[in-house]
């Protein structure tokens, strides 16, 4: 049997597609601990429910649960297959760039493990959210770019339009994406380009990837600038866009792999040999200062940094290059050390591996709040049905149960069907377009509201119960909002209560 030799550049790829494989068999193995999170129980009940948009976000995340759902059901694991699936593509085509960028293997390694240590990344492919495929479209971008560059073939302009559609189908931040992209045209070679018809068909492909939303935005009067300046505002108030830029050092991209992405911004800015990548600073600081501008949130600039730490990796590959044997010895191991500190630091925190309540939870829990807020939703949905049962028979098929935030009307209609509970209703976001159903519940069980804004009600409310969990976790359902009520009486109609219920989070 004759055994044909790989080439370099395929071998290269094999061990990335290791490297790859080894991260999602740890996902897949890890993420059905807990519970869904608050926002993956709101894409789940888009996904049962499609359209060309919703209020808080464009169509293709709750598309991907949608096809989830057909294929895993609930299945917590199954419902984050993708998420996780999109985190590794990413450390791939760090490795990638890394490559486009003239880095031999090392290089591709280390930029692909360096990608994979980031806390935002190994928390996206923990949860079904967008912001882990908003990653993943960025990313996707910037090594076309380089592919663009490289090969001089106008025709990846299609390629780059087709990232940009999907991308604002994902999320309209894009958009901080694409004005780094023109602004890299315009600043380097490749403005030469803009002369053929390749960018401007790249363009059109884009918008009419992007068409359909646009055109339900339109119909629903740009419900999501609405959306936005509520939650713009909210986090402007509470302080969740403090701090950007002290953000940048260490709630993207490890704090131990700062020197290499800092490093890897400086090498395309100023190596002489870098100037045709150029576009890469371009791809970081325009966005930077755009979301700095708008008090953006620190991690929104998470997905500009696996090409950072890409370019760092060939970087440092070129310094080990140039020393003497002993001195490269060092760099290398101390690499290698740095490399593995800031996964198992990241893992730590970015993992859902922790038992609830044990040391690694709390240190996990001191660093956000994500795993947290997986934890009481089937409680919950068990204390809203005993309270349904205990209602007098002839008031079940006349209650309805209105809940204040997305998170308890998904927790709902995800597990209140089996216990033979409605469908929730709720003014927030999309849920508000949903109605309150036909004909209009005479009484509510009432989730989520404050006593003052029971007091306000123009019903005869009376509280009934205090949502808890079994782990005896504090999250924001235990802390802000723990009474339920039942509301009976109703002194205003449906149609003119509705719109004041109007509500967005």
């Amino acid at each position: 049997m004759r055994w044909t030799r790989l080439s370099p550049r395929s071998t290269d790829l094999a061990v990335l597609l290791a490297l790859v494989l080894a991260r999602l068999v740890l996902h897949l193995l890890a993420n059905g601990q807990y519970g869904f999170h608050r926002d993956e129980l709101a894409v789940l009940d888009d996904a049962r429910q499609l359209a060309w948009g919703f209020v808080a976000y464009p169509p293709l995340t709750p598309f991907l649960g949608h096809v989830e759902l057909a294929l895993f059901g609930t299945s917590l694991t199954g419902f984050r297959f993708f998420a996780a699936v999109a985190q590794c593509l990413a450390m791939l085509l760090a490795g990638l760039i890394a490559r486009e960028l003239g880095g031999r293997r090392g290089a591709q390694v280390i930029a692909a493990l360096a990608t994979a240590s980031m806390p935002f990344s190994l928390l996206a492919a923990s949860q079904f959210m967008y912001v882990g495929f908003d990653l993943l479209w960025w990313v996707l971008l910037a090594w076309m770019v380089l592919r663009l560059v490289n090969s001089g073939n106008s025709r990846w302009w299609l390629a780059i339009g087709a990232a940009v559609g999907l991308g604002m189908l994902t999320r309209y931040t894009m958009l901080f994406c694409v004005a780094g992209l023109v602004a890299g045209v315009l600043a380097t070679p490749l403005r030469r380009q803009l002369t053929s018809g390749w960018p401007w068909a790249g363009v059109v492909l884009s918008l009419l990837l992007f068409l359909p939303n646009l055109l339900w935005q339109i119909n629903h009067d740009f419900v999501y600038l609405d959306f936005v300046r509520h939650i713009h505002a909210r986090d402007i108030a509470i302080g969740r866009t403090d701090g950007f830029f002290v953000q940048q050092l260490f709630a993207n991209a490890s704090v131990f792999t700062l020197p290499l992405w800092l490093g890897g911004l400086g090498f395309v800015i100023f190596a002489k040999d870098m100037a045709r990548y150029r576009i890469l600073a371009w791809l970081y600081l325009v966005p930077l200062a755009l979301f700095a501008l708008a008090q953006g949130r620190g991690y929104y600039m998470a997905p500009a940094y696996p090409m950072l730490l890409a370019a760092g990796a060939v970087a440092l590959e070129r310094w080990h290059a140039r020393l003497h044997q002993q001195p490269a010895r060092a760099l290398r191991l101390g690499s290698w050390i740095v490399l593995a500190v800031a996964g198992i630091s990241s893992a730590a925190i970015g993992l859902p591996l922790a038992p609830v309540n044990s040391v690694g939870w709390r240190i996990s829990r001191a660093a956000h709040d994500n795993f947290a807020e997986q934890i009481g939703w089937p409680d919950l949905v068990d204390q809203v049905a005993t309270i349904y049962r205990a209602l007098p028979e002839g008031e079940r098929a006349r209650t309805g149960i209105l809940a204040s935030n997305y998170g308890e009307a998904g927790a709902i209609d995800v597990y209140g069907p089996t216990l033979g509970l409605p469908r929730a209703i709720s003014g927030v976001n999309s849920y508000w377009y949903r109605g309150y159903g036909n004909p209009p519940p005479s009484v509510l069980i009432v989730l989520g509201a404050n006593p003052d804004a029971i007091r306000r009600a123009p019903a005869d409310c009376t509280p009934v119960g205090r949502i808890g969990n079994r782990f005896g976790v504090e999250n924001e359902e235990t802390r802000n909002h723990p009474q339920i009520f039942v509301c009976r009486h109703l002194r205003v109609p449906w149609p003119a209560f509705w719109p004041k219920l109007r509500s967005f989070g």
